[in-house]
């Protein structure tokens, strides 16, 4: 049973944010699509809306390797 829950959290680990980047990927690319000249400014918010995801990526797979330290 905790070899599920295991693999049920670094499974959400590894597809949450996946889903995160490609949302904000695509919401990028009709962003450009529709006004190509706003780029720097789409970039800039683009990089750290992705800063912040990974950091809350890494902070969950320490809290979690917190929790299951004795496997």
């Amino acid at each position: 049973m905790v070899f599920v829950t295991l693999f049920l959290v670094i499974s959400a680990a590894i597809i949450g944010p996946s889903i995160v980047v490609a949302v904000i990927g695509h919401a990028t690319i009709k962003a450009l699509a529709r006004n190509p000249s706003c780029s720097p400014v789409l970039l800039m918010g683009m990089i750290v809306i992705l800063i912040f995801n990974q950091a809350i990526v890494i902070t969950s797979l320490l809290v979690f390797f917190q929790v299951f330290n004795k496997f």
